[in-house]
């Protein structure tokens, strides 16, 4: 099927469904597992830490091998496995729970394991869609995974207190695995022949790994791709730890409030999804990657100009147009990666961007602890702004400030066979 919407291909739609069911496990699962372990084990702020440290684990420590094996494996089976690996670890926990078994080392195992599968999952999917639809619809392909994410991540914490606390925080962990299955299902269903990926005999891990790294680092619009992104992440990090103590604190706000806040900014991510498709239209897949971002992300400078009262709605508008504008870049930067990368390196070359971009957000967030104990969390406020407003700079100084769309020469490159 060539061409069309992607809503008329049918092998998309199960993957968009699978895909759907899988962010919002992951989204559900990340809120249910710290409440379980908050309620049911008495967990501690130390215990805490190291359980959300651990879902996030594998995106540092596993990141680069993994873009290597999923270049090695067909990429729908992996996702397959991915899916029904995190289903049957997630229902361990109920079944812990009911037995009088269940431990906060039990939780930090699947935690841990959850986030290997779903480091797999999400590389593989991202590797997966340019052989599924063509390089010519990787937006539309992007930007309707996108607003699956961007739902996902605004409703997933709402869905999950309500399961807490209507079925109890363990019970509650058995829909999730049962997302998973359900997320399997959707994908088994697939019926395009995935092609059999290139084996290179005799070469080592180690040497793949820097394949893809070298391939990211060589190009100046994918190393200025990662540096934007990382920055942005990192200040979004540290923006992150402080974030609930100033709209507690500062600006006076209920936990109702926080979260009617945060929901208004989740809701600017999923409007971004549903217009990326005519960003890149009336501006251009390149333009957009650094447009998009310069015009939206200096609304972050509201966020501490608020205050108490109608000031309040400062931060409401800031956060929307900044996570506005970061799904739009998603897109835009995401679909450019994949239409100029050959089919043999998508997978290590998107596992080189999420190992570098992911991997400074806990550290962002400890810098920006760090900094809201020795000066203040209204000055951090003021210093991620910065920090994240100047984000773009990375991507408006490189060629691609020079392009409208993708090079015709890039695509074509991509796919003919290496």
């Amino acid at each position: 099927m060539r061409g069309g919407s992607l809503w008329f291909h049918p092998d998309f739609r199960r993957l968009w469904a699978g895909d759907t069911a899988s962010q919002f496990g992951t989204f559900v699962g990340q809120t249910v597992l710290p409440v379980l372990a908050a309620t049911v084990l008495a967990a501690s702020p130390l215990e805490m830490g190291v359980l959300r440290a651990a879902e996030h684990a594998a995106f540092l420590v596993l990141g680069l091998p993994a873009g290597v094996w999923v270049d090695r494996m067909r990429r729908r089976p992996l996702m397959l496995r991915a899916d029904l690996v995190r289903g049957a670890v997630l229902l361990s926990v109920p079944l812990a729970w009911w037995a009088g078994a269940l431990t906060l080392s039990h939780l930090i195992v699947v935690a841990l394991l959850v986030g290997v599968c779903t480091l797999f999952f999400d590389i593989a999917y991202q590797s997966y869609l340019p052989s599924l639809v063509g390089r010519a619809r990787l937006v539309e392909g992007n930007a309707k995974l996108q607003v699956s994410q961007s739902v996902a991540n605004v409703t997933g914490p709402g869905i999950a207190g309500t399961l807490a606390q209507v079925l109890g925080a363990a019970n509650a962990v058995t829909a999730v695995g049962l997302g998973y299955f359900v997320s399997a299902s959707c994908l088994l269903r697939i019926r395009a022949r995935e092609p059999e990926p290139e084996r290179k005999d005799g070469t080592r891990l180690r040497a793949e790994m820097a394949e893809g790294l070298r391939f990211v680092y060589g190009k100046p619009d994918l190393r200025a791709i990662t540096a934007c992104t990382a920055w942005g992440n990192f200040a979004g990090g540290a923006f992150l730890a402080v974030e609930v103590l100033f709209l507690m604190r500062n600006l006076g706000l209920s936990p109702a409030g926080v979260g009617a806040v945060l929901a208004a900014a989740g809701g600017g991510g999923v409007l971004g999804a549903v217009t990326a498709g005519w960003w890149m239209r009336l501006a251009g897949q390149a333009r957009a990657v650094w447009l998009v971002p310069l015009v939206t992300f200096p609304a972050q400078f509201l966020v501490p100009l608020s205050a108490p009262g109608w000031r309040v709605g400062l931060a409401v508008a800031a956060l929307a147009l900044v996570g506005y504008g970061g799904v739009v870049y998603n897109v835009a930067q995401v679909s450019y990666r994949q239409a100029i990368c050959p089919d043999r390196l998508l997978g290590r070359m998107n596992a080189s961007v999420r190992t570098l971009v992911w991997g400074v957000l806990p550290l962002g967030s400890l810098l920006g602890g760090v900094l809201g104990e020795s000066i203040g969390v209204h000055a951090t406020v003021w210093v991620t702004a910065a920090a994240m407003a100047g984000s773009p700079l990375w991507v408006l100084c490189s060629p691609l400030r020079r392009m409208r769309d993708v090079p015709v020469t890039a695509a074509d490159a991509a796919s003919s066979p290496p």
